[in-house]
């Protein structure tokens, strides 16, 4: 520390005790810099705009815009469309944009729903000709495209019938008018393609297309988990294979819906789901928490100790999508009751954990995530959940589970937590509490992980095959950050491998920082007042 001046003993012990008082009042809360993720190497996100899953590159699902939401109303819906909608709307400009099971992709005019252009890139593979699976009776678009607004062109990846066999192409659409600028096949080599259902968001980064293959509802049949990135203009995928020894199978990359989340250094975040290893033996990368590089490179890991048990029992971890929290934390929840903290420089390998919260949820973890100020909210099944991520000491903190039952992936805006319910509710959840303050039926849900969306000052939700817009008033302060209060943490300090357990009390340890709070204000006082008289014993005496 610099000072320009000696430093008095009695200056001194003031200074240290108003120290004392900084660090000890909120051990909990995340650091004053915390934001939300976002990175350089994906194209800016204009404020009005939401161009990917969850708003932008890191996955916040956070609303930029500063629309307010609190006396939201219904604008419009949009027209039947041709097919079940599986993906997050989303919007550039005035311009909404979705693609249906159809194979059909579509430009909505945000002013009232119209329809501005459709372009049918193919004839989707029908349900009957999959070996297993939950999506019917065609299988189409699934997984949420990608806009880059610099290149103005749509990504998404079709399912369709080629020679009469299914097959995965990566269709680019120019947004101003649907024109089809990129077809390419993107199935892995020797791949079992009825097996493998392209369920992932896409995202861009760094000139390429990214996103991740599983397999259908039922992990039938043999295939393998992939993430791949292929070049916005076309040409030779790379891509990355989990459980890729001689005879393993599984590990699923598709995370709910939600998109690979890409950081600050460009290296791509993935959650991946259960594999075919049940022993303790070779970990086979499944189970996981993957930061893989742009060149798809592993990184690093994580992995719960019991990784092979939940491979056994279907509660894959990758179920939800990776929280980069943007104070060095990571939170990860799947399907076995569990949210795990994790250290972003330093994920640990198999139980290299922080801490972990259980039991939490009651069900899975499924889908995107929202998080800001410390704060993360995770698409539970049987109600969204809120929980504080410490740094000082390492911490997770059950605020609340929402009382709606609502767990659809969140999204933060207008100064509440949005969430879809299974049924085709649409909530607004009070930030501080997880009450339902606003409610919206849509209708019939096709997709199981339904989210909504932000964009040119609408809320967009999606329901079987219309997309629903709801107005609020735009203002000029920019983002709209919820009044959620933070707690101070109350646990000790956490290692690798140490387990809170939700709904713990804190009050004795919340006791504990009152007193030193208190006791550092009481040496601040005794510290001033001893510096008084010491000066006041060394001023010159006056006649």
């Amino acid at each position: 520390m610099h000072n320009d001046g000696p430093v008095k003993h009695g200056g001194a012990l003031a200074a240290s005790a108003v120290m004392a008082v900084l660090v000890f009042a909120n051990p909990g809360d995340i650091a004053a810099d915390a934001s939300t993720a976002t990175t350089a190497p994906a194209p800016a996100v204009r404020a009005t705009d939401w161009p990917v899953y969850h708003h932008d590159a890191g996955g916040s699902g956070v609303d930029t815009s500063g629309v307010q939401l609190s006396a939201a109303r219904s604008v419009w819906t949009s027209p039947v469309l041709d097919g079940d909608l599986f993906g997050e709307p989303l919007a550039v400009g005035n311009t909404v944009y979705v693609a249906t099971e159809n194979d059909t992709v579509y430009a909505l005019n945000g002013t009232d729903g119209s329809v501005i252009w459709s372009t049918h890139v193919a004839s989707p593979v029908p349900s009957a000709e999959l070996p297993c699976g939950d999506i019917s009776p065609v299988e189409g678009f699934t997984g949420t495209p990608v806009i880059d607004t610099v290149r103005s062109e749509l990504f998404a990846v079709a399912d369709e019938q080629v020679h009469g066999e299914p097959a995965h192409m990566l269709i680019g659409i120019n947004i101003a008018n649907g024109s089809v600028e990129l077809r390419q096949s993107i199935d892995p080599v020797g791949a079992a393609t009825p097996a493998l259902l392209q369920r992932t968001a896409l995202t861009v980064t760094n000139g390429n297309v990214v996103f991740g293959y599983g397999g259908n509802y039922g992990d039938c049949s043999s295939y393998h988990g992939w993430v791949v990135s292929v070049p916005e203009a076309g040409g030779t995928p790379t891509m990355f294979e989990a459980d890729s020894a001689s005879g393993e199978s599984q590990g699923a990359v598709w995370m709910g819906g939600g998109a690979p989340v890409i950081d600050t250094s460009g290296n791509i975040w993935v959650a991946v789901g259960n594999g075919s290893v049940t022993t303790n033996g070779t970990y086979d990368n499944s189970d996981s928490v993957l930061e893989l590089s742009p060149s798809l490179h592993i990184l690093q890991y994580f992995a719960p100790t019991d990784w092979y048990t939940d491979n056994g029992n279907d509660r894959d971890l990758g179920s939800s999508v990776p929280a980069l929290m943007g104070n060095g934390l990571v939170v990860q929840g799947g399907k076995s009751q569990t949210a795990f903290l994790l250290r972003q420089s330093d994920l640990g390998g198999i139980g290299g954990q922080l801490t972990q919260l259980k039991p939490i949820c009651g069900q899975d973890f499924d889908g995107g995530v929202a998080f800001m100020g410390g704060v993360v909210y995770l698409p539970c099944q049987s109600g969204v959940v809120a929980l504080t991520a410490g740094t000082s000491p390492p911490s997770l903190r059950l605020l609340w589970q929402t009382s709606s039952g609502s767990g659809g992936p969140p999204i933060v805006a207008g100064g509440f937590v949005w969430s879809i319910s299974s049924g085709g509710t649409l909530f607004g959840l009070d930030p501080n509490s997880g009450a339902p303050v606003q409610q919206f039926s849509l209708g019939q849900e096709a997709n199981h992980f339904p989210t909504p969306s932000v964009g040119d000052g609408l809320l967009l939700a999606p329901s079987a095959d219309q997309v629903h817009a709801f107005e609020g008033v735009a203002t000029a302060s920019g983002t709209t950050v919820p009044t959620t209060t933070v707690p101070a943490a109350t646990s000790a300090p956490l290692h690798h491998g140490t387990t809170e357990e939700a709904g713990g009390s804190g009050d004795k340890a919340g006791w504990l920082w009152v007193l030193l709070v208190v006791g550092g204000a009481l040496v601040v006082f005794a510290g001033v007042i001893l510096l008084g008289r010491r000066r006041a014993h060394r001023r010159p005496r006056t006649r």
